[in-house]
């Protein structure tokens, strides 16, 4: 059985598609990378995939169909992060990590000594531990995004959802941020669905590439395959070269043309 499995997926805005009959499989562990040029529909399908806005098609998460799930049940199945997610103001870390862990708790319930220890190993995992008692607005943009992280791993969700989750780090610590979600996925089994702007990043990441242009679905597969220099003139009108590192990872290098 899939992890996550889209069939004929179409969102549309006020009448206009958006995305257009997008069909994609992932396997448990699996890492897929949503890439392709701005407007292209990627932020828009993560969140058909999450639930957020209204799609026709049919979207699977461990066999079960997304659309029969009710709100809570399906925040226990699918963390999703926004790329430019709002955090409350005065809130310290630890405080809004547990909040990954609203979706299993009772209505009126408060957070046990479980939730708070789940918590604690998450912060520490991400090497945020002696940031616990920090506010929020007083942290750096590579510490508010593992703090997101944070959030949605704490949800324990088997499918993570990340919308550009590497918008505003230098290449350090967007390096850092994905070597860790890859360990994390290596560790405990999570399926991962990352946008990504970084081709580069994307390609040496994602098991599997999914190229959208205009809503619709170019072509999926490796990193090494999807990107070509055509496909990339084509579909982000950009002159560049893929070339090979020496360990044997694919880079997208600009050229200047003329």
């Amino acid at each position: 059985m899939s992890a996550l499995h889209l069939d004929d997926v179409s969102v549309s805005y006020h009448g206009a598609p958006v995305v257009r009959n997008v069909s994609a499989e992932l396997a448990q562990g699996g890492w897929l990378a949503i890439v392709g040029p701005n407007g292209a529909g990627k932020s828009t399908l993560l969140k058909a995939i999450a639930g957020l806005v209204r799609h026709t098609g049919r979207i699977t998460v461990n066999g079960s169909p997304t659309t029969s799930l009710s709100r809570r049940q399906r925040a226990a199945l699918v963390g999703y992060a926004a790329q430019s997610p709002v955090l409350p103001e005065r809130l310290t870390v630890t405080d809004y990590v547990l909040l990954g862990r609203t979706p299993h708790l009772g209505p009126l319930a408060r957070e046990s000594a479980s939730d708070l220890s789940l918590v604690r190993e998450t912060l520490d995992r991400l090497d945020l531990g002696d940031l616990a008692g920090r506010e929020l607005d007083t942290l750096s943009g590579g510490e508010r995004q593992r703090a997101v992280l944070a959030r949605v791993l704490a949800q324990r969700a088997q499918v993570l959802l990340l919308d550009e989750p590497t918008t505003g780090l230098d290449i350090g610590h967007a390096q850092a941020l994905l070597e860790r979600l890859d360990a994390l996925r290596t560790e405990d089994g999570i399926t991962v669905v990352t946008t990504l702007h970084d081709l580069t990043f994307a390609a040496q990441y994602a098991d599997t590439l999914l190229l959208l242009d205009g809503g619709n679905v170019v072509t999926a597969g490796p990193g090494r395959d999807v990107l070509t220099a055509a496909r990339l003139r084509q579909h982000y009108a950009a002159e560049a070269e893929v070339l090979t590192t020496t360990t044997g990872h694919p880079v997208v290098a600009p050229v200047r043309p003329g």
